[in-house]
């Protein structure tokens, strides 16, 4: 077991029940407050741990990293050390923060220079997304989508079963948990028989993903094996990535998704490592027909993560309408880097690599309104007596995420935007 997952640790600094950040976590993300530029940070509990301030304390002077690692609006720079040091910088907070551990707990004096309340930061896109590609990688979500708009005898098209599907997205229009946005405009056709319109979207949904972050590949014209994959990956975090599912209709045949996705992804604020959910890992599902060679990877290629959907209406009356887990995936992350690089395509330490919609097998488990409201055709009911077939303007949307086992909880916090009126 890595050193920092080990269930028995505490750490001195509070961490309220249920919270997604014990010290087991040790998530990384960027902040700022009035008084402090964007850095990079931890957090254990409801406490935000500034590891700028940390380096200039010396207390990373074993580990390969610059004090411009830490002082930075972004973790790119930190990610350039690869998944070795990064690992060892997991392990070395872990130590600093465990209860026994006298050297920062006792220095009470120096707290405020490194220890921060939640509520009092503000937390920043992670990353700088160069590149950004969109997996559509569960079955019970791509089959639901085909009954619904093709075919119902054959859902999933030739090549579904075969290779990882995916699409490149826009990675401009990714943003932090906590960015409002406007309803899009584009082009719909509201009847068949008549020339399309130029309107604002009439269908907006949310897609509940998992996205993860890459570590630096390998140079353009080499592969990553699926067996090598998680030495490339950083972490995951929860992606929430907003479709017009009016506009989608319109213009995907034949290239795919384009203004019906790219106004807006919103990603959360804190990326929980590969380490991290090292615990959590599960067999994949049985994939049937046998992958090509280059595909086939480790039965435990999944991860238990445990996710919901909220819609909170502009009277601030929430409603659970999605529990789904990211272990129904059927297509793994190994094997979506796997494909992606297959040609040689090279990737960049902070490329998002996101899931694709994660649908269960039953009803409450959909990813989205589209097959949550069956199309329009089932309205779900809200605890406020309103019905919803899409988000309306003032809806909130939050997904939250967490994997728990003997006691242990890691999560993600929660990702959350509100969908305002059309400029």
């Amino acid at each position: 077991m890595i050193s920092a997952n080990q269930p028995h640790l505490t750490s001195w600094i509070p961490v309220p029940e249920n919270s997604d950040f014990p010290i087991q976590n040790i998530p990384f993300g960027i902040f700022k407050t009035a008084n402090k530029s964007p850095r990079v940070a931890t957090r254990i509990g409801d406490t935000v741990i500034d590891l700028f301030e940390l380096f200039q304390l010396n207390c990373f002077s074993k580990l390969p990293f610059e004090a411009s690692d830490f002082d930075s609006s972004t973790l790119n720079s930190m990610m350039k050390k690869g998944k070795g040091a990064i690992s060892e910088l997991r392990n070395e907070l872990s130590i600093l923060l465990q209860n026994d551990r006298s050297f920062l707990r006792d220095n009470v004096a120096l707290h405020n220079s490194f220890l921060h309340d939640e509520s009092l930061v503000e937390m920043l896109l992670p990353v700088a997304i160069g590149d950004y590609t969109d997996f559509y990688s569960s079955k019970e979500h791509a089959t639901n989508v085909g009954v619904m708009f093709r075919d119902p005898a054959n859902a999933l098209l030739p090549n579904w079963l075969w290779i990882p599907v995916a699409y490149h997205g826009r990675a401009s229009s990714v943003v932090v948990s906590g960015t409002n946005f406007h309803r899009p405009k584009g082009q719909i056709k509201p009847n068949e028989l008549e020339d399309p319109i130029f309107s604002p979207s009439k269908q907006i949904d949310f897609e509940l993903e998992m996205g993860f972050i890459t570590f630096d590949g390998k140079p353009l014209g080499d592969s990553i094996a699926v067996n090598e994959a998680d030495d490339y990956i950083f972490g995951l975090c929860l992606f929430n990535d907003w479709s017009a599912r009016d506009i989608q209709k319109w213009e995907y045949v034949p290239l795919g998704p384009f203004l019906a996705k790219n106004f807006v992804s919103t990603m959360s604020a804190w990326i929980v490592t590969l380490d991290a959910l090292q615990p959590f890992r599960v067999d994949s599902p049985v994939q049937t027909p046998k992958v090509l060679d280059y595909l086939k990877g480790s039965e435990k290629d999944s991860y238990d993560i445990h996710l919901n959907v909220s819609i909170v209406t502009d009277s601030n009356v929430e409603t659970q309408i999605c529990e789904s887990n990211y272990k129904y995936m059927y297509w793994s992350m190994a094997q979506q880097l796997a494909h992606h690089t297959v040609n040689g395509c090279n990737i960049r330490g902070g490329d998002l690599i996101g899931s694709g919609t994660i649908s269960g097998p039953t009803e409450g488990s959909y990813g989205s309104m589209l097959e949550l409201a069956w199309k329009g055709t089932k309205p779900v009911q809200l605890n406020d007596g309103s019905e919803r077939r899409f988000i309306l303007d003032g809806d909130t949307v939050v997904m939250r995420g967490h994997c728990q086992k003997e006691g242990i909880r890691i999560g993600f916090g929660e990702v959350k935007s509100t969908l305002l009126p059309v400029k």
